[in-house]
């Protein structure tokens, strides 16, 4: 938008379109909330994975249960059984771990990279609004110049003329 801007004579500052500024202003806007809520998508991911895992356990463990019931009558399925049954219940912890763990760690790398993403917006932003403030800051020094040498030229014409006498 900087490149292709008109430029202003003499001062090498450019005009920029208001209208075309504040479009991207929104823009920014909208797109800094989608990446938030992306990185709160994940987090009820989470939470989905981890109530699918809860039920997958109760399964299992309710799965070993009734094995477990079926085979009492037989002293060595029993302890077969309860064996099975606690390394189950364990395995079972144990993904219900990992997958916390992945799911934090996921939901962590998509908030991480929306705020990677929302400070490289305003980073730009903040530059192109510096470039603003300098090319306005510059065109007041020009018209101020402009206006005190316009001042200084009259002062000059009116301090030459006798009194009672007009141009």
């Amino acid at each position: 938008m900087v490149e292709t801007s008109k430029s202003v004579p003499v001062s090498g500052n450019i005009l920029l379109d208001k209208r075309k500024i504040m479009e991207l202003v929104d823009q920014l806007r909208l797109t800094i909330p989608e990446e938030i809520r992306a990185a709160e998508d994940v987090l009820s991911q989470k939470d989905q994975i981890l109530n699918t895992a809860i039920n997958d356990a109760r399964r299992t463990k309710s799965q070993a249960e009734d094995e477990l019931r079926n085979r009492l009558n037989q002293s060595e399925v029993v302890t077969q059984a309860e064996s099975r049954a606690a390394e189950t219940v364990k395995e079972t912890e144990q993904r219900i771990t990992r997958m916390l763990q992945q799911s934090e760690a996921e939901a962590l790398s998509r908030r991480t990279e929306a705020d990677a993403y929302a400070l490289r917006s305003l980073r730009t932003m903040e530059l192109e609004l510096e470039k603003l403030v300098g090319s306005v800051r510059k065109g007041i020094q020009v018209l101020a110049v402009q206006a005190a040498g316009s001042m200084n030229s009259r002062r000059y014409e009116e301090e030459d003329v006798p009194a009672g006498m007009t141009r």
